[in-house]
């Protein structure tokens, strides 16, 4: 444990910083899985609607800081391209 008064309060800001990046990194977990779901259920109508609020959660995240920001774009690329796929079926 920290002895320093500077480096204590630098653990208790590390702490702070670790339980808000978990929070951000979980909701953005949720939301992928969420689209996922709509898919898996063959709802290609309910994954378009979600896959708009699970970009902007992955956007936000990466924003600030939380994951790499190629890491949100490759994730939003992929969700994009499978639920494009699912509305492709749905409609032929």
């Amino acid at each position: 444990m920290a002895n320093h008064k500077s480096a204590l309060k630098k653990a208790r800001q590390s702490e702070a910083a670790r339980l808000r990046n978990m929070f951000h990194k979980s909701r953005a977990k949720s939301a992928v899985k969420e689209v996922r779901t709509h898919l898996s259920e063959n709802d290609p109508e309910k994954a378009k609607e979600t896959l708009k609020h699970t970009v902007s959660i992955l956007q936000k995240t990466a924003s600030k800081g939380v994951i790499h920001k190629k890491k949100a774009a490759r994730k939003i690329s992929r969700l994009a391209r499978a639920v494009n796929q699912a509305a492709a079926r749905a409609s032929s």
